[in-house]
């Protein structure tokens, strides 16, 4: 539950339209109003996902006529948490943060609270702050629909790996959460490594590339997202979507051609575009003394060679 303190006063605002490399310019929306200043603290902008997020919550904002400042931590938690500060300093209306960190991000966000800025997570929590509302993809119901996935292709035994994504991270938690559970209801498939690979394509290699000569009969991968599937097909080589089935989370661009080629097997497609979406509307809706659910959840779906064409 939120801690921000009531106001009576009408909230307005201006501010400058940033992103990480770029700037805009806004300017009144006609009617005399001044634009909503709001601030956005991306965790990593290296990742088609994370692009894709921030492109979604900047049409989001030029659609309504908010002023949205995008800061990009490059995966670092201090980082952010300076950003966070900076935003804080500024007095945005509302801060949206994508944590790098689900437990690092909650002092600079308690700090937000306490300057009575309200905060929106989106497509990852925070721990030990409060948050007015938390815009995620079903990431347990996508774990357990990944399981269900990989278990299919697999005929329901064989030896896989896992590969994690940041542990510190609640969509990382959340995936494997449903993973686990999904993935007990097939005593015929044993999971003989769990390694992180911080979400990123590059570990997703190496890490595939270690465990397969430790367990080289390995029949299926499944990772937190795609990126790290991505690196996993790399590593298979001819054997990737084949021999090895490997089942990510996401449904980036570069995956689903990759599903479409038959290196991926499959995918949990999200929609980042709209959690961006969602994330400025619900945070100006906030601003404008809106009530808004705690959670909101945007659906996820699996991707196969079946149905790629509709998604791509």
């Amino acid at each position: 539950m939120s801690k921000r303190k009531s106001t009576s006063a009408v909230v307005l605002a201006t501010a400058v339209v940033l992103t990480a490399s770029a700037c805009g310019t806004g300017s009144g929306s006609g009617d005399g109003k001044k634009k909503i200043k709001l601030g956005f603290a991306i965790s990593a902008l290296n990742q088609p996902f994370m692009v894709q997020m921030k492109d979604g919550a900047e049409a989001e904002a030029k659609r309504q006529g908010a002023d949205l400042t995008v800061q990009d931590a490059q995966e670092d938690a201090s980082t952010q948490a300076n950003q966070v500060q900076n935003f804080t300093s500024k007095n945005v209306k509302a801060l949206i943060i994508n944590p790098v960190d689900s437990d690092a991000a909650g002092p600079s966000v308690k700090a937000a609270n306490n300057a009575n800025i309200p905060v929106i997570a989106a497509d990852r929590g925070v721990n030990k702050a409060d948050i007015e509302t938390t815009v995620a993809s079903d990431n347990v119901e996508g774990g357990k629909l990944a399981a269900k996935s990989l278990a299919d292709q697999l005929g329901g035994k064989g030896e896989i790996l896992v590969l994690r994504g940041q542990v510190g991270t609640s969509s990382s938690r959340e995936r494997a959460k449903g993973f686990n559970e999904g993935i007990k209801k097939y005593p015929g498939i044993k999971i003989v490594a769990k390694q992180p690979a911080d979400f990123l394509r590059a570990k997703g290699l190496d890490v595939t590339t270690n465990v397969m000569q430790s367990h080289p009969n390995i029949d299926g991968i499944f990772a937190e997202n795609d990126e790290m599937a991505l690196g996993a097909a790399k590593a298979l080589g001819s054997k990737a979507g084949g021999d090895v089935k490997i089942v990510g989370f996401d449904g980036t661009p570069e995956t689903l051609k990759a599903v479409k080629k038959g290196s991926i097997s499959s995918t949990v497609a999200q929609q980042p575009d709209e959690l961006g979406k969602m994330a400025v509307r619900n945070a100006i809706r906030i601003v404008e003394d809106s009530t808004v659910d705690p959670k909101i959840k945007v659906p996820v779906k699996v991707v196969t060679k079946k149905n790629v064409d509709r998604y791509s």
